[in-house]
């Protein structure tokens, strides 16, 4: 079941930057990301009042809060510099890859050096290559 949900979350997230890439001529930046923004949170809170309503188990934590907001402001200033960034021409066969690809590397090592997760040789040699691909994408976009 974990799998699906991995293979649904990756399907979604590719259409959210198809969407963006789509959207980005016809709309400015922030206004895009604002839209976006509220579409988002409307789910969410919809998710949060069916839960509250079959006596789901709603808890946090201040430090949950905080890693949240923190995790929100994160993804805003995504928003607003993929529809930037689309905006100004930059294919989403490329964009995309170049963004996911870096911020898999920053994940990874976050995960890594602060999380003391481990990781395996075999997953280490993956994440050589996804960053060596990311490179090599950045500079073939950039000749």
């Amino acid at each position: 079941m974990t799998y699906l949900l991995v293979a649904i979350a990756a399907f979604m997230f590719g259409m959210y930057n198809v969407f963006i890439k789509l959207s980005s001529s016809h709309i400015e930046a922030v206004l895009g990301a604002v839209v976006l923004q509220v579409v988002a949170a409307l789910i969410g809170v919809a998710l949060l009042i069916y839960l509250k309503f079959t006596g789901a188990h709603i808890f946090s934590t201040p430090k949950g809060v905080s890693l949240a907001v923190g995790a929100g402001l994160a993804i805003g200033i995504v928003e607003i510099l993929t529809f930037f960034i689309y905006g100004r021409g930059l294919e989403v066969a490329v964009g995309n890859p170049l963004i996911i690809g870096g911020s898999l590397v920053v994940t990874t090592g976050a995960g890594i050096l602060f999380m003391r997760e481990a990781i395996s040789g075999w997953q280490l040699l993956a994440i050589i290559l996804i960053a060596s691909g990311v490179a090599l994408m950045a500079w073939a976009a950039g000749r």
